[in-house]
């Protein structure tokens, strides 16, 4: 029972972080129809800019959270308009200039701070303990977290203003221009959007896993994956992607031993793109 609700965790927190980090990733492709390659980079440097706070400011760690995603989405906005805006419908040089980010704010960190893996602090200490079985804290206010930013993500998309214009960039682009869309502001809101999510990711694993320079390339993959299962241009179906990707690398470590359990994992995904190339809910990649 102990390891059963251990791995139920497990898939949760899994599921949650990976569809912070891919929700954002798929706004930007599905508004600007970018891939944007140093979104794993931007979720790194998230989970770094808060240990800085916390670790050389004293900075209270929910306090550098919301400082750290406030701060990488306003790097986001800076991305949008001087980094991707500019290459919009060129996909080559969107790819070199999504290459250069990474590179230059792995190879920053990487001067700065080693190789070596650091651990953030815990947003909660203690575990909740029911008989035999017990969960840390620290697992259950992750998950907590990014269930309340899932939930805050459908409402945003479905319920406000700015949700709904971006749902129309999305399904048509020349009609939202048409309409009156601002397409440059809503560009800039959803990059914004998905570098402050997977600010707040970086730094929720941050402390659930420890942080490293290169923490960003193994996200980066699953966002992909997860865009992909999903159907690109889907949204909704992100979740139930998340749930999947998040079960497998949750439960197949405990059934298969040593790295292996990632390669069957990533078998898995493959085979279902084949039964379904075009994902579960969107048009083929």
């Amino acid at each position: 029972m102990a390891q059963l609700v251990v791995t139920i965790s497990n898939v949760l927190v899994l599921s949650a972080m990976y569809i912070l980090v891919a929700s954002g990733f798929a706004f930007l492709f599905s508004i600007l129809g970018i891939l944007n390659f140093s979104h794993g980079a931007i979720y790194m440097i998230g989970a770094y800019f808060g240990y800085l706070l916390i670790s050389s400011l004293g900075v209270h760690p929910w306090l550098a959270l919301l400082i750290s995603a406030t701060a990488v989405a306003l790097f986001g906005v800076f991305l949008e308009r001087y980094c991707f805006r500019p290459f919009v419908g060129d996909f080559d040089r969107v790819v070199m200039v999504c290459l250069a980010i990474t590179i230059i704010l792995q190879t920053t960190i990487n001067i700065m701070a080693g190789t070596r893996t650091l651990g953030l602090p815990p947003f909660a200490v203690g575990v909740f303990a029911f008989g035999a079985v017990s969960v840390s804290y620290e697992r259950i206010v992750t998950f907590a977290i990014g269930a309340l930013l899932l939930v805050g993500i459908l409402w945003f998309v479905n319920r406000t203003k700015w949700g709904l214009q971006m749902q129309a960039i999305m399904q048509n682009h020349d009609g939202a221009l048409l309409q009156g869309i601002n397409v440059n502001r809503m560009s800039a809101a959803a990059c914004a959007f998905g570098c402050g999510l997977a600010a707040v990711a970086g730094c929720l694993m941050g402390a659930f896993k420890g942080i490293g320079p290169f923490m960003g390339d193994l996200m980066l993959v699953k966002a992909l994956m997860l865009v992909i299962l999903a159907g690109l241009g889907s949204i909704g179906g992100i979740f139930f992607a998340g749930l999947l990707v998040g079960g497998l690398d949750a439960v197949l470590p405990i059934l298969i031993n040593g790295a292996s359990s990632e390669a069957v994992g990533m078998g898995v995904i493959l085979i279902l793109l084949l039964i379904r190339p075009k994902g579960f809910f969107g048009h083929e990649a």
